[in-house]
């Protein structure tokens, strides 16, 4: 983890303005660290320039309350929601294009509403799943 921390990785204004415990599990956390390994610090380091995470882990109380889809990635550390420093959909779609130019091992790759952000997992599975929502 060169680029990215735990903590950036479970703060949720979410969290602190309803008093959710977000404290990921050491499971959890071994997640979130394979997550940067294998994907966010390679896409940082090819960026080359900051990349903010908007959402990571959400434990299943957190995922409810911001109408997280109920076998979300996130609940388990494998996900995050990510966008550039400038958050112009420009911006983040070249962020998306980038993760394909990379062959990153993501498991789902997810333009969010026109490239308002980005979803990027990583799991064992690696479906190289891609998806559009409008």
């Amino acid at each position: 983890m060169k680029y990215f921390t735990i903590t950036e990785l479970t703060k949720s204004a979410t969290a602190s303005r309803r008093g959710i415990d977000n404290t990921p599990s050491s499971t959890i956390k071994a997640n979130l660290t394979e997550l940067v390994d294998k994907i966010l610090d390679p896409l940082r380091e090819a960026w080359g320039a900051p990349i903010i995470v908007t959402s990571g882990y959400r434990c299943q109380k957190l995922n409810t309350a911001v109408g997280g889809a109920k076998s979300s990635q996130h609940m388990y550390g494998q996900a995050a929601d990510i966008r550039t420093v400038s958050d112009k959909p420009s911006d983040n779609k070249k962020l998306f294009d980038l993760i394909l130019k990379l062959n990153l091992p993501y498991d789902q790759l997810i333009d969010e509403y026109g490239y308002n952000w980005i979803h990027v997992s990583y799991s064992p599975r690696n479906r190289k799943q891609i998806l559009h929502i409008k």
